[in-house]
This record gives C-alpha cells, sequence and structure tokens, in this order.
C-alpha cells in the first residue's frame, strides 16, 4: 500500500441535506409496535379452528403478525381457555358467592381494619423493661416411678409410662436460674420455645406439654412487677406453638381420604382424630393448678372444631368463670385479655364473653386499694400511677376486642360506665386507645370534661390528654371546638414538669396543632417546648420525640416561606446538638423542601434558612463519611441549588453560585452542579441579548468563564474535568468569548495524558479507552468552530491534540490511537470545505478566516496524508499475525469507510487504497456480510448523482469475498 496524496471531497451539504429530507424516502408504517395493546382471541370464537386455517374469526382479531407460539397453541393461548372457562362458570358460582358472602358478614369475620396483637408485642417489649433480676422456676421431671412397679397387667406399658410422666409433671425435681438479666430472661424463654418444637418433631409429646405446663406457672410470679407485660407477652408465645403444633398434628390426621377446607365441620372429621383431640383436652384437664390449666386449655381452644360445634361457645364462658379465681388482679387481667385475643381469633361473633370479661375486670378494680395490693407495691417500691400502667395492654387489648365493628351504643355505654365508676383514669385511658378515633373526636369535649374529674394522684393527667391527641390526631373534632380543646390540652401539658413526660405528651398534640392551625398556634407550640426542654438541656434525652415534632411540622407546612417565618422554628433546630441527629432532621427537612417546592425562589428567608443546613449537611462530611452518604447529602444539596433563581439578576445568581462555592467545597458532585448553572446562566445571558451582547453581558460571560475555569481544577474526577472542560469552552465560544474557549480547550489536551488506564466504574476496575475515545470525538466535533489562534499557526488545537495521542500510553494490543487517526480524517476534511456544516452565530470560524487558502488546505491534506500513513503501517503490523487478522481487517474497513464518505475517489491512488483496503477488509472473511452488502448498494445509490458518478467505477472493482 503506497503512500496518496489525499484530497478532500467536496461536498454541497445543502444538498444532501435536501435528498435526505423525509419527504423524498417514503415512510411504510407496519401495524405492529412493541408497546401496542396486545389482542387476546376469544377461545369461544376460536375454538376448534384447525392449525392454518382462514377463517373470518380468526383473521379480523388483529392485523398483529402471528408469533411463533400461535402455531403451537392452536391460536389460542392458556390465559384465554381459563379466562374462557372462569367466565363460563361464574353465572353458576354467583349465587353461592353471594350467599357465602352474607354468611361472612354474619359472622363478622375478623378483617384487615383489626389491628393484630402482634402489632401490639414490639411496643410492650420496647415499653415494659426492668434492671432488676428475673428468675426462672422449673419443674421438668424426676426419674421417679421409671423403674417397675406395680401396675394392673391390663394397663398397657405404653400406658403406664405416660401415666408416670404425668405424675411428674408436678412432682419431680426443681430447676431454678437466678440472677437473670431482662435479656437473659428473653433468651431462656426462646430457648424453651425451641426445646418445645424440637421435643414435638421428636415425637415427645408428653415432654413437650410439660414444658408448656411450666411455662404457664411463670404468669403467677410477680416478683419484679414492672417486667409483667413483657413477661406475658414472652410466654403467651410459647402458648400459641403449642397451640398450633396440636391442631396441625390433628389436622393431619384428617387428611385421609382427602384433607379438610378450612370451613370444614366436626362432621368431616374421622374418629381417630377425634379422639387424639378429646385426649389433649383430658391431659390437660389433670392439671391440677388454675393458671396452667386456664393458660394451655385456651392455647388449644381452636382444637373444638374437630369434636362438636358448640365446643367453643361452652368453653369461652366456662374459662372466662375460672379467671375469677385468680387471686392477683393483675394476672387475672392478663389472663382474661389472652381469652379475648384467642376468642377473637377462632370465634369473633361471640360478643357476650368479651363483655363478661370487661365488667368482671371493672369489678376486680377494687382489689387495688386492698392490703396484698398496697403490701406488694411498698415491697417493690412501685408508685401506683405506674403500677396502674401495668394493665394497660391489657385493659387496651379487651377494649379493641369489644369496640371492633361495635355499634355506637355499646360504645356508649362503656364510656357512661367508666363515668359511673369515679375518677378511673386507667379505664378512660384505655377507652379513648381502644375506641374508634372518630368515635372520640366527635365526644372530645365530654372526654375532656372527665379527664378533668379524674383524680391527678392515681393516673396522670397529661397520659390521659396524649390518648385523646393520638384519637384527635387521626379524626377531626367539630371545628367550633378545636381552639377550646388545644387550650384545654395544653393548660394541663405545660405544667408538666418533667421534661420526659412533657415531651411525650406534646409530641401528639403538635399534630392536631398543625393540622387544624396555622403558624401562630404552631409557632407558640414550638416557643413552650423550646422552653421546657432547653433547661439542664433537656432536649438530649428527647432527640426521638424532638425528630418526630419536626416530621409532623413538615408534613402539614410545604410553604418554605411560611415555615421559616416561624420565629421559633430554627431555634427548634439548634436543640439537635448531637451531630447524627441534627444532619438526619436536616436531611429530613431538605427531602420535603425538594419534594414540595415547585416553583423556583428568591425569598431570602428561604435562601438563608436553606444554606445553613445545606452548610450543617456538608460540614458533617469527613473522612470516615461512607460514599453513600456523602452522594445522598450532595444530591439534596443539588436539589436545592437548582430551585434557586433570581430571574433576570444574573449578577445575583452568580455571586449566589459563588458563595455556594465555597460553603460546599468539599462535595465533588454540588461543585459539579454549580459549573453547569453558571454554564447555564451564561446561555441564559445570550438567549436574552439574542447573541449581541453589550459591554456589561459581555463582561458577565467572561466572569461565568473566569468561575468555571477556576473550579474545574479542585474536581478529583478527571473524565469530570475533561467533560466540563468542554463543555464551558463549547459555552465560551458560544458566548464569542475566544480566549476563554482557547483556555478551556487547551486545559483539556494538557490533561490527557494524566487519564489513567484503568478507572472504577461501581466499584469495579474497567479500562478507560473507552471512555477516553468518546471524549476525543466528542473534542474533534467541537474544533470545527474554534477559529486558529493568530499567534500559534495554522490547526495548532488539532495538532496539539494529535501530539497528545501520540505520546499517551496505550493498552498493550490497543487500536485506540489508530483510531482516533481514523475518526480524525472527517474533522480534516470538513475543515477543507468552502461553507462548513456547522458553526456558531456571530463567530467567525476557519472557514472565514482562511476563506479556501490553498496554504490552509495544503496543511489540511499533509495532516491526513501524514494519519492515513501511520494508520497504514499499523495494519501491515497487524497483518503479521494470524491472530489480529480480525483486528486487521476491522481497522481496514473502518478507514475505508473513511475514505469513500471524505476523499475524492477521483484521483486514482486514493481510489485504488480504497479497493486495497476493502480486499484487505474482507481477506480472512471476518468482515459483516450484511454490512458490506449494504455499503455497496449506498455507493451505487451514491453514484447515480450527477457529481458523484465516479464511484461507479470504484463500486465495481469491489468483491464480496468470503473465507475458505
Amino acid at each position: 500500500m503506497a503512500a496518496v496524496q489525499w484530497r478532500s471531497r467536496w461536498r454541497k451539504y445543502e444538498s444532501e441535506l435536501q435528498r435526505c429530507r423525509p419527504e423524498a424516502l417514503p415512510i411504510e408504517f407496519g401495524d405492529y409496535h412493541p408497546l401496542k395493546p396486545i389482542l387476546v382471541t376469544d377461545t369461544k370464537t376460536r375454538r376448534g379452528v384447525r392449525k392454518g386455517s382462514t377463517s373470518s374469526s380468526t383473521s379480523s382479531t388483529s392485523s398483529v403478525p402471528p408469533d411463533p407460539l400461535s402455531s403451537m397453541l392452536d391460536g389460542t393461548d392458556p390465559l384465554s381457555m381459563f379466562a374462557a372457562s372462569a367466565s363460563e362458570t361464574s353465572a353458576v358460582t354467583g349465587v353461592c358467592r353471594n350467599d357465602l358472602g352474607k354468611n361472612k358478614k354474619e359472622e363478622e369475620v375478623v378483617g384487615a381494619d383489626f389491628e393484630p396483637w402482634s402489632a401490639k408485642r414490639g411496643e410492650i417489649l420496647a415499653r415494659f423493661t426492668t434492671t432488676e433480676k428475673l428468675s426462672i422456676n422449673l419443674c421438668m421431671g424426676s426419674d421417679k416411678g421409671k423403674g417397675t412397679s406395680p401396675v394392673s397387667s391390663a394397663v398397657s406399658e405404653k400406658v403406664r409410662t405416660r401415666l408416670e410422666e404425668l405424675d411428674d409433671l408436678e412432682e419431680g425435681s426443681q430447676r431454678e436460674l437466678l440472677n437473670l438479666s431482662q435479656q437473659d430472661y428473653a433468651n431462656r424463654i426462646e430457648e424453651l420455645n425451641q426445646s418445645l418444637k424440637e421435643a414435638w418433631a421428636s415425637d415427645q409429646k408428653v415432654k413437650a406439654l410439660k414444658i408448656v405446663i411450666q411455662c404457664a406457672k411463670l404468669l403467677s410470679d410477680t416478683s419484679v412487677i414492672q417486667f409483667y407485660p413483657s413477661k406475658f407477652v414472652l410466654i403467651t408465645d410459647i402458648m400459641d406453638t403449642f397451640g398450633q403444633l396440636v391442631y396441625d398434628r390433628i389436622w393431619s390426621m384428617c387428611s385421609e381420604p382427602q384433607p379438610l377446607s378450612d370451613a370444614f365441620t366436626c362432621d368431616e372429621v374421622n374418629d381417630t382424630a377425634k379422639e387424639t383431640c378429646l385426649n389433649w383436652f383430658f391431659k390437660i384437664a389433670s392439671i391440677r393448678e388454675l393458671l396452667p390449666r386456664l393458660y394451655v386449655e385456651a392455647s388449644i381452644l381452636k382444637c373444638n372444631r374437630f369434636m362438636n360445634k358448640t365446643g367453643i361457645p361452652t368453653t369461652l364462658p366456662r374459662l372466662t368463670a375460672m379467671v375469677r379465681g385468680i387471686g392477683d388482679p393483675l394476672v387475672a387481667a392478663y389472663a382474661r385479655a389472652y381469652l379475648c385475643r384467642v376468642g377473637m381469633e377462632v370465634a369473633p361473633q361471640l360478643k357476650d364473653t368479651l363483655n363478661t370479661n370487661f365488667f368482671d375486670l371493672l369489678r376486680t378494680f377494687r382489689q387495688l386499694s386492698g392490703e396484698s395490693v398496697q403490701n406488694q407495691l411498698v415491697i417493690q417500691r412501685v408508685e401506683m400511677p405506674e403500677y396502674l400502667t401495668l394493665y394497660s395492654p391489657a385493659i387496651n387489648w379487651i377494649l379493641q376486642c369489644i369496640a371492633y365493628r361495635a355499634p355506637e351504643p355499646l360504645l356508649t355505654e362503656m364510656m357512661e360506665r367508666c363515668k359511673t365508676m369515679g375518677n378511673n383514669a386507667l379505664f378512660l385511658d384505655s377507652v379513648m386507645r381502644a375506641f374508634r378515633p372518630e368515635f372520640v373526636a366527635a365526644r372530645a369535649t365530654d372526654f375532656i370534661g372527665m379527664i378533668k374529674e379524674c383524680d391527678e394522684a392515681g393516673f396522670p393527667k397529661h397520659l390521659l390528654f396524649g390518648s385523646l391527641g393520638r384519637s384527635l390526631a387521626s379524626a377531626d373534632p367539630p371545628e367550633p371546638e378545636r381552639l377550646t380543646i388545644l387550650n384545654e390540652a395544653w393548660k394541663v401539658i405545660t405544667k408538666v414538669r418533667s421534661p420526659r413526660d412533657y415531651i411525650n405528651c406534646a409530641e401528639i398534640w403538635v399534630e392536631f396543632t398543625c393540622r387544624h392551625f396555622t403558624k401562630r398556634e404552631v409557632n407558640t407550640v414550638l416557643a413552650d417546648m423550646i422552653k421546657h426542654m432547653t433547661p439542664d438541656r433537656a432536649f438530649e434525652d428527647a432527640y426521638r420525640q424532638l425528630q418526630s415534632v419536626i416530621g409532623k411540622v413538615l408534613t402539614y407546612f410545604h410553604d418554605f416561606s411560611i415555615l421559616f417565618s416561624m420565629e421559633r422554628f430554627l431555634p427548634f433546630l439548634d436543640m439537635f446538638q448531637k451531630d447524627s441527629v441534627r444532619v438526619e432532621v436536616c436531611r429530613s427537612i431538605m427531602e420535603v423542601f425538594i419534594r414540595h417546592q415547585v416553583e423556583p425562589t428568591r425569598d431570602p428567608v428561604i435562601l438563608n434558612a436553606m444554606l445553613h443546613i445545606c452548610k450543617t449537611m456538608h460540614d458533617s462530611v469527613n473522612a470516615l463519611t461512607l460514599e453513600d452518604e456523602k452522594r445522598s447529602s450532595s444530591l439534596l444539596i443539588i436539589g436545592f441549588i437548582r430551585m434557586v433563581s433570581f430571574g433576570r439578576d444574573f449578577e445575583q445568581q452568580l455571586n449566589f453560585c459563588v458563595e455556594s462555592r465555597s460553603t460546599f467545597c468539599n462535595l465533588e458532585p454540588v461543585l459539579v452542579q454549580l459549573i453547569h448553572t453558571v454554564n447555564q446562566l451564561a446561555m441564559e445571558t445570550r438567549r436574552v441579548m439574542r447573541g449581541n451582547h453589550s459591554r456589561k453581558t459581555a463582561a458577565f460571560v467572561r466572569a461565568c468563564a473566569a468561575y468555571s475555569f477556576i473550579t474545574i481544577p479542585s474536581l478529583s474526577s478527571i473524565f469530570t474535568r475533561l467533560s466540563l472542560y468542554l463543555l464551558s469552552g463549547q459555552v465560551a465560544l458560544a458566548n464569542q468569548c475566544l480566549s476563554q474557549a482557547d483556555a478551556f480547550l487547551k486545559a483539556a489536551v494538557s490533561i490527557l495524558p494524566d487519564v489513567p488506564r484503568t478507572i472504577s466504574v461501581e466499584g469495579k476496575l474497567r479500562s478507560s479507552e473507552s471512555f477516553l475515545l468518546d471524549f476525543i470525538n466528542n473534542f474533534l466535533s467541537t474544533l470545527l468552530v474554534v477559529p486558529d489562534h493568530p499567534e500559534h499557526g495554522v490547526l495548532y488545537l488539532v495538532r496539539g491534540l494529535l501530539n497528545m495521542i501520540q505520546d499517551y500510553t496505550w493498552e498493550d494490543n490497543s487500536d485506540a490511537k489508530v483510531r482516533v487517526y481514523i475518526s480524525s480524517l472527517p474533522l480534516l476534511a470538513a475543515m477543507s470545505q468552502e461553507t462548513y456544516f456547522y458553526s456558531i452565530p456571530k463567530m467567525d470560524s476557519n472557514e472565514t478566516l482562511y476563506g479556501g487558502d490553498p496554504k490552509f488546505l495544503s496543511e489540511i491534506n499533509k495532516l491526513c496524508e501524514t494519519l492515513i500513513g501511520q494508520v497504514l503501517d499499523h495494519l501491515k503490523v497487524l497483518g503479521r499475525e494470524e491472530l489480529t487478522a480480525r483486528r486487521q481487517g476491522a481497522l481496514a474497513f473502518s478507514l475505508f469507510g473513511v475514505l469513500v464518505a471524505h476523499g475524492d475517489l477521483r484521483n486514482n491512488k486514493l481510489s485504488q487504497l480504497t479497493v486495497n483496503l476493502w480486499n484487505l477488509s474482507h481477506k480472512h472473511g471476518y468482515c459483516d456480510t450484511r454490512l458490506s452488502v449494504r455499503t455497496l448498494e449506498h455507493m451505487k445509490q451514491q453514484a447515480q448523482q450527477p457529481d458523484m458518478s465516479h464511484l461507479s467505477d470504484t463500486a465495481q472493482r469491489l468483491a464480496l469475498q468470503s473465507r475458505t
């Protein structure tokens, strides 16, 4: 391949564009589109159609081309067949479904609107804790009686063994675990739960029952009374596990000949399962102590379904009556709560049992003033208000069960009962927690009157107002009463001396205040909270509640001009002294701002406050901060910057960016956004001036360029710097800032040698060549409109770029450098034209500066010849080895395409080089045949143009070859 003299093809861009306009090429639109709705054919019209049938029913459904699966499915699909069969049976089953729906409604099955026990479990465990040492006293059986005892020969060995094991249930050896912490206690209970499952799995049913009995006995121990609600939660988990194991066991015995349905009746249960079920109830009936017998039988209450239809309705009242034999009122209250819980699961329609449990509970409260309870409180040093709160979970649950879908007359009756009890604040608190919020909100004034009548010593009034506030946060009271309600509540709340009690109650009422009142009332509430929480730095122990207050304020106030005009909002934020909490609060404010701030703002109140918040987030970044945290903080700050606009006051906008650069200097993504903002500001100035800058605006856009030029070097990512140098240079060119554009482009070229060979992308090292090639191609497209500097010679930027490419250390066995040379040829060919393909308005490019000067064209041609020579030398090197044949063919075809598109093939040597490159690319058969065919067709089509007829000679010399 000998060296050739390059000459660029003379282009007529206007005529070429005219030929390529859509009207010159008719477009045919098909019926298929990937987003077009799929038409499913009804199987009723398709059934019986043979494969390949052309009946009207198949042809009229859709014009979409048939898919490969249609022939296999005989024109139908399984989903259509299923839909058809479902529609055929819907008419038959419709009446049945209606009847079933009526029955379910009549049975009042518990729905999703009923808060389950599992939702309360975690709250109870977190609320009722203790630092006292706990103990577990277990009776796990003995070896007594396991020898040869004289038993009647009529009793089998298996029955005798079972009887002996049952005797050991309460007469065996004692095992006591002392001095357990709360966590140790919970771990031991969990171990017992696992032991229960393991014993059951190994068919040791008596051992499993023994574990359950011993755990139930623990519920009679109130030695650490503050922990009793949590103990109840842990141990009833074991009860639930046992009940489910027994139920599943009996259910499995009914699987023959077919499994039972969910709505089975006892008539469908076989005799073996019934006998086994009855045997379990007999075993439980033999337990001597009341409490374990009650709990264990309640845990398997559901199993009554296997024996008879009246088992559950008769058993629940009996168990309810048994609770009356429990002496300790706290233990009895939780036993009733467990009965109500089990009852709601198996028979929610039996409301009478729930009511009986509640009224029995009311009667037991006379015991609280008795000597036994008082002595216990003295021994354990527990005050009466604290003791009364221990009843809350049990009473709340019982009342929740009663109030579920209960008619209003019943709720009103229970409310009146609380009134007649006289100063029983505990029940009043539970009523407000358990009853529907709408019921409580409609009678908020009545409840406030009842709260006023309660005795402060027995149950603090601020707790009652807290419960009332929870209901009012979910339902609205009558509008004329709202201000009175708030005033009455806050009179009590503001008198609470304990900061902890105060903030717990005030946090609840903040939502009511924000929901129904203006910033004036909210500001007053915030001021009162600051007043209570600032002394002795009480706020340090209430960060969770204070965060909740901020969250509720942000939920109802989305207008930040109103929010920041509250005098006490920012001082309230100052109470968050802990760095991590303060940053978290700032994040929440920023998220709400970005989500709800629709219009850009220039309000100085908002800007100053948001800058303060963003600076707090920025200043929290240090060397130990995780990248994810930096990224999230940066995104929030960027969102704020994008929402700042000073309108036509461009200088003020630039000043804001200058201030932000110094404020957020440690977050690189924010600096990148600021550079984009300033570039956008320069282009907006150009748009306003319609490209005709005055002396003032010209100085302003130069200031914008200086801002970017100063900021870019501070960025660590080299590809970010490269792209911003190029983008800022393009903006400078658009604004006729030639010296600034020249500085940007030279800076980009100067840092090219610093580009590493590998970069980290999503935590993985990847070659940087593809990114670098993309940048260089973009850079080359910009150089077409950049005029040469009068002091640096012809094409100095192009030459400088190519020199950097020449000196850059590329990867071994890489063709990247040669591909850059090939990409440079179209640029140089475009520079040879009399009129450039694109230009920047009101700015002269080289087409105007040189005006087709022969010396300029000669310099371009020499440079092109040098580049082609470099490419050809590389192709020769690749041709020396078989392994590089594919790379050689690909590069040869790339250069061939450039020569055909941009070279003047009337030059015989250039035409011959084109043919040689075609042959070389097809020499080893690696070239894409379809691409080659399309290329030849395009050349023949182009040859039909009057000024391109010479292409036909070249095209005739090109032949498709294949590898043999």
